[in-house]
């Protein structure tokens, strides 16, 4: 399949193939399938922080011990690694400066 030049912005989850604002953070390039994944796991970052949102409201239930949030970071890691993989060299670059990705 052929790959495409995309615009992401992973605070906002747009991914666009039109460079419009702010919407690039990072440039990819990725099938349409590539696509459709990345989108699922960045709709289950949503959920799991909707998830989270709801449980802030809980007093009785300790941050440290919320499957929400970890289920959150997971994906936010997973979507990183999926950016990067797909990134250009900017993008990779950029990754590899936050610290996020274990690269060894």
């Amino acid at each position: 399949m052929e790959k495409k030049k995309y615009f992401l912005d992973l605070g906002s989850q747009e991914i666009s193939q039109v460079e419009v604002g702010d919407n690039n953070d990072f440039t990819i390039y990725a099938t349409d399938e590539e696509v459709f994944q990345l989108r699922q796991t960045l709709t289950e970052m949503h959920d799991s922080d909707i998830r989270a949102f709801w449980r802030a409201h809980v007093p009785i239930m300790s941050y440290h011990n919320d499957d929400s949030n970890d289920d959150y970071d997971d994906r936010l890691v997973k979507a990183f690694q999926m950016v990067y993989d797909l990134g250009d060299d900017e993008t990779k670059a950029h990754i590899e400066s936050m610290g996020i990705l274990d690269l060894d």
